[in-house]
């Protein structure tokens, strides 16, 4: 997604590139360090990390959104990046439930 991202930058208009463009970039790789970095934590800390990265990545699709009604994000690239937001987006919540239920204490017997 973010070699998708990087390719459709390029045409980002020269007014935004350094400043919308720029944030969007920023955020990408902030989502990927904050992913990579929840993935070598103990199982107690991963949510720590993985709410911040939910953040940043909702922030990331609001972005990503103004850029396309603003017409500086085509269309196609566009949907196509959405496309891959939502799909990372449920994985990253299929993860942090996972590690909900983990480490969750066991239900007390009554």
């Amino acid at each position: 997604m973010y070699k998708l991202w990087i390719v459709s930058s390029e045409s980002f208009p020269k007014k935004l590139k350094y400043t919308l463009g720029g944030k969007i970039d920023d955020l990408f790789l902030e989502c990927l360090d904050l992913l990579f970095t929840a993935s070598f934590q103990p199982k107690d800390r991963k949510l720590i990390y993985l709410d911040k990265v939910s953040v940043r990545f909702d922030l990331l699709k609001f972005l990503l959104r103004i850029a396309w009604e603003i017409d500086a994000l085509e269309q196609k690239k566009y949907v196509h990046i959405s496309e891959l937001l939502v799909e990372i987006g449920r994985m990253i919540g299929g993860w942090m439930n996972k590690i909900k239920k983990e480490t969750q204490p066991p239900p007390k017997r009554g």
